[in-house]
């Protein structure tokens, strides 16, 4: 499933530990917004590295699910591409 993670870190070296982890698991889509594709251990996973790197008491992260129904209704303005999900992949 695709997650949109949004974060909010007051700290600047928290924040780049906090980039760094969502980099691994999605595509930066803003500063601070990734879009991800996870099944459900890597979404176990990335809450868990982020909580771990967080100030629960400062920081704020958050997870949006985004149904595959509602992938198409996405509304983009400006100079991004809309990341779209393949179903196969030719390598």
């Amino acid at each position: 499933m695709k997650y949109v993670v949004a974060y909010d870190i007051t700290h600047p070296r928290r924040l780049r530990r906090v980039a760094r982890i969502c980099e691994d698991f999605g595509d930066r889509v803003q500063y601070s917004v990734f879009e991800c594709n996870l099944d459900h251990f890597e979404l176990s996973e990335l809450l868990r590295q982020l909580a771990s790197e967080m100030d629960l008491k400062e920081d704020k992260a958050r997870v949006y699910p985004i149904h595959k129904d509602a992938e198409k209704d996405v509304i983009s303005l400006g100079c991004c591409d809309i990341i779209i999900d393949k179903d196969f992949y030719i390598i």
